[in-house]
């Protein structure tokens, strides 16, 4: 999987949220805002090839987090991306 060219994290007003750059990605209907955790792995997947492996691995490598949870919590993330178009693979 990779995070599909157009999407940019960026911080407005404290907040953690995925704009679209381009017309293409442009989509006034809703914003993406993530928590700390999910910009903290979209920082470091952003412009790589990755899967829930992957991101288990991000997680247990930097947070107090059994592997389990990671494994579950990763999927799920990976689910909402894909259905929110933020990824692609």
């Amino acid at each position: 999987m990779r995070i599909k060219n157009g999407f940019v994290l960026r911080t407005i007003l404290g907040e953690n949220v995925v704009t679209g750059e381009g017309l293409e990605q442009v989509n006034f209907s809703k914003l993406i805002t993530l928590n700390d955790t999910a910009a903290f792995l979209w920082k470091e997947l952003e412009g790589k090839e990755f899967d829930v492996d992957a991101m288990t691995a991000l997680l247990t490598g930097n947070y107090e987090v059994e592997e389990a949870v990671a494994r579950a919590d990763s999927e799920k993330l990976c689910n909402q991306w894909k259905e929110m178009g933020l990824i692609e693979g």
